[in-house]
């Protein structure tokens, strides 16, 4: 289990699910926290725990990340308290399941501004401080959905794909920096996601513990992507990944064809006038 000892880490999500197992996690391998949620209540109750359990400073920073200024008051807070982030892990989500259309429009346009304008506001006004420092880590908590279509949970989907090309961008941006990103892509979770749905958990799943931990180590070893889910995750992923380039490559083709015919009909019939 690799040490965090001497770091400071700034989770999203953490009142519960796996927000609060990377919480449990990062305490017992010897780093700060800050807390962030919606639930004053919840946040303060962990936080007390990890206290007593680890002996570790964690500050509670009540939010809610729906409101567009929120990755930018936060990052104020910190820097008011001079409290520098070394790992920032973007774990808050949410995302409705259901047939798109027939149903209200709200909870979709919410995954958004929860799962991507929230996750690229605390990247930016976070990361900032990590560029000025030349260095830092960025956890970025995806799901194995962003590699391919998910009818019935059709924005969750697409905002978790959102979320696998902006972090692997941003990695690229970044390389050869001392500052790393990694998005992490869990597969079923045992958590309470489908709490209020119709939906049934994947008898697969797996412990939100088990996400923690295992991503943490992943990014300890300098990956770039994890699977903390275990193979099938992955082997699910790889294999989305070579459809949809398959599936381009034809659109392309079929495009290029087109685009051949209509210049050899433009040259054949010349315009007059």
């Amino acid at each position: 289990m690799h040490s965090f000892a001497g770091t400071t880490a700034l989770i999203t999500g953490s009142s519960k699910g796996i927000g609060q197992a990377y919480a449990h996690q990062l305490a017992s391998r010897g780093a700060d926290l800050v807390l962030v949620a919606r639930s004053a209540e919840a946040l303060e109750m962990l936080a007390a725990q990890l206290r007593e359990t680890h002996q570790t400073r964690v500050v509670v920073l009540p939010v809610d990340l729906f409101d567009r200024a929120a990755p930018q008051a936060i990052a104020n807070t910190l820097a008011e308290h001079g409290i520098e982030i070394d790992l920032l892990i973007n774990n808050a989500g949410m995302g409705a399941v259901g047939p798109f259309l027939p149903r209200p429009l709200t909870p979709n346009v919410d995954s958004v501004d929860l799962n991507i304008t929230a996750l690229i506001g605390l990247v930016h006004s976070i990361g900032a401080g990590m560029l000025e420092r030349g260095r830092g880590g960025i956890i970025n908590v995806a799901s194995v959905a962003a590699f391919q279509p998910m009818p019935f949970q059709a924005s969750y989907g697409a905002t978790k794909a959102f979320v696998l090309s902006f972090t692997e961008a941003i990695a690229e941006e970044l390389r050869g920096t001392d500052i790393r990103v990694m998005a992490v892509h869990p597969g079923p979770v045992e958590t309470s996601f489908f709490d209020t749905t119709t939906a049934t958990l994947n008898p697969k799943a797996v412990s939100p513990e088990r996400i923690a931990a295992k991503s943490l180590d992943d990014f300890a070893h300098g990956r770039a992507i994890s699977f903390p889910g275990g193979r099938s995750d992955r082997a699910i992923a790889f294999i989305s990944r070579l459809i949809s380039r398959n599936r381009m490559a034809r659109l392309s083709g079929n495009v290029n064809r087109r685009a051949g015919h209509d210049h050899v009909r433009d040259i054949a019939s010349p315009t007059t006038g």
